[in-house]
């Protein structure tokens, strides 16, 4: 990480010239500045990176989403043509594990089409080594640009990243918060003086009683209902997995991380990850409110345990030596745990679907319901 960071300086001379920005802005520059974003200038994964995702941990997420993917290909009619799509791919590690697992199935992997969603150039280079034998691939900037019909949407870590909304209660109403400049010229968190007029009426119950000082986060429901929208009226489903929350409730939870630990997200800005809780509950509200049906929430730990990932863990191990061994075993109790380290409970899974989808794999209230799959 640089001692200063290139974005800083602009960032200041835009409070400097127009006051003190949204902290949705200030995350959106942050990650998507032309030239400083951090999601357009660098690869930020895996041990020398700055985070490390499910499917970098283990080749069974990507194996369980594929065949995942082959349920709802089977609950849609199997159609003869299947569009695969992944928001935010990384490495391409996880569409490369799905499709390993889905060439089990010659009819449906004839099928597919593989879209992949990327807006930065170092990542979609490694997409392309990744996937290099894979056919039939494109590469999009928008979910927008992908063709209609039938598909399967994975949305794995990307929805945390989209810029928040994040307001401050006073006594005088809910106030946008903002990133200003202090009297020593460093970043700080202040709010618009004036309130948002009548912002009491949107919030969910739990946040009305909040006290002086709380913090409410949101988001626009623009990307969630463009992914309901689509699976409701072409065919298909879409899943989400993120870190969250499953009630919509107060609390700062913007963060950022570098090199694996929580850092200052308001110093070397474009240098560091910065995050935000997903809520699953306004997801639900949203893809329900354009008609689509929403399947769990659950947590990733009892998604991937219903997928059947004990059953592969073990089967990988049986063919491995002692040490890859204690490698899967490590790499089962990190996706699925509770405890530190865990990303069993913190990560959730849910899906939207066409509403003449009743049940989905891995988050339906039946447990063994996946094994289907």
């Amino acid at each position: 990480m640089s001692d200063v960071s290139p974005l800083l300086g602009e960032i200041k001379k835009l409070i400097k010239s127009s006051g003190p920005m949204p902290v949705w802005r200030y995350m959106e520059l942050c990650l998507m500045h032309p030239h400083y974003g951090y999601y357009l200038s660098r690869d930020p994964l895996g041990r020398e990176g700055d985070f490390t995702t499910s499917p970098e941990v283990s080749q069974m997420f990507g194996e369980l989403l594929g065949l995942w993917s082959a349920s709802v290909w089977k609950a849609i009619g199997s159609p003869s043509m299947l569009r695969v799509v992944e928001l935010g791919p990384g490495r391409g590690t996880m569409m490369a594990d799905a499709l390993r697992a889905l060439r089990v199935l010659p009819p449906l992997y004839q099928s597919l089409s593989i879209h992949l969603v990327e807006v930065n150039p170092v990542l979609r280079e490694k997409q392309r080594a990744t996937l290099s034998g894979v056919r039939n691939i494109t590469w999009h900037e928008s979910i927008d640009d992908v063709p209609e019909g039938p598909a399967v949407i994975l949305a794995n870590e990307y929805f945390d990243v989209l810029p928040i909304h994040q307001m401050v209660r006073r006594e005088t109403g809910w106030h946008e918060r903002t990133v200003g400049i202090d009297a020593n010229d460093r970043l700080y968190f202040s709010a618009a003086p004036e309130p948002t007029p009548h912002f009491e009426v949107l919030l969910p119950p739990l946040v009305r009683a909040a006290p002086l000082g709380a913090v409410f986060e949101w988001r626009p429901d623009t990307e969630m209902m463009k992914l309901a929208t689509r699976v409701r009226d072409q065919d298909g489903a879409a899943l989400i997995i993120d870190y969250g929350h499953l009630r919509s409730d107060a609390g700062d939870t913007f963060q950022a991380i570098a090199r694996h630990s929580f850092t200052d997200p308001l110093k070397n800005p474009g240098e560091a990850d910065v995050t935000a809780h997903v809520d699953f509950q306004a997801l639900t509200r949203a893809a329900e409110d354009v008609g689509a049906r929403v399947h769990g929430p659950v947590t990733q730990g009892d998604f991937l345990k219903r997928l059947g990932v004990e059953a592969r863990a073990a089967g990988l191990m049986a063919k491995a030596t002692p040490e890859v061994s204690a490698d899967i075993a490590g790499a089962l109790r990190r996706l699925t745990d509770s405890g530190r380290g865990g990303m069993g409970s913190m990560f959730k899974a849910m899906a939207v679907s066409d509403p003449r989808i009743t049940s989905i794999a891995g988050l339906s209230d039946l447990p063994d319901e996946a094994d289907e799959s």
